[in-house]
């Protein structure tokens, strides 16, 4: 490996850091972020929940978040998977690779450490949406401690609190899901290593700014703030 690679390597990571810094605080130039506005919309989900003691279209939402959550789980380890088998066929890969022009050849000690570096980015978003699923499914069992409308009017703190516990389970469900999804993004810019330490640290650049401007300047968060920008 080169300086080059390394320099890459580095910004790659600032750029992970410096993003989920940036999401942490949930604002830049005073302007909310979309998680933070879709956060708000999971309050008020399930706050109206509580108006109604049939509640098929709130476990129908959840089986929905479930259900996106468990797909992204085993497409990662489809992923893992295909990486190790591209480990196994090294040699065929790097043959392949030398035919194709612009392409930095590294060695095979390369190509596997950055295969290896793939992994770990996979098996970090496993990792993220597993433990995602499974804060959903807790989730699930608060949604059924919520009191219902009769009980609730008896003692409106006691359902204020079960309401309160269900939202921040599934705001931190979501956090993870997201931490995952994060990672798949940037495995996009991180493959531009295969072909150039410069081309990696482009896509990851690239990566970086859409998704800042799906966070921050998107028309989904207009959206979700009704048209302010603020």
């Amino acid at each position: 490996m080169t300086i080059v690679d390394y320099c890459a390597m580095a910004l790659f990571l600032l750029l992970w850091l410096a993003y989920a810094r940036i999401i942490g605080d949930q604002q830049i130039l005073s302007r909310t972020s979309l998680t933070k506005a879709m956060a708000e919309r999971r309050r008020e989900w399930i706050l109206n929940s509580m108006n109604r003691d049939l509640k098929m279209i709130d476990t129908q939402i959840m089986g929905g978040l479930q259900n996106g959550t468990a797909f992204f789980a085993s497409t990662t380890i489809f992923a893992i998977g295909g990486c190790f088998a591209l480990l196994g066929a090294t040699e065929q890969v790097d043959a392949i690779l030398k035919d194709i022009p612009y392409i930095v050849q590294g060695g095979r000690a390369t190509f596997e450490l950055k295969v290896c570096g793939l992994i770990g980015l996979f098996a970090y978003s496993f990792f993220k949406f597993g433990w995602s699923y499974r804060l959903f499914n807790y989730c699930t069992i608060l949604f059924g401690a919520i009191p219902m409308t009769e009980e609730a009017a008896k003692d409106p703190e006691q359902a204020m609190a079960a309401a309160e516990r269900t939202i921040q389970m599934n705001i931190i469900a979501a956090s993870h899901f997201n931490m995952g999804l994060r990672a798949i993004f940037y495995s996009i810019g991180y493959l531009g290593w295969f072909v150039s330490p410069w081309i990696f640290m482009v896509a990851t650049v690239l990566v970086f700014i859409v998704l800042l401007r799906r966070q921050f300047f998107s028309e989904a968060r207009l959206a979700l703030l009704n048209g302010s920008d603020t």
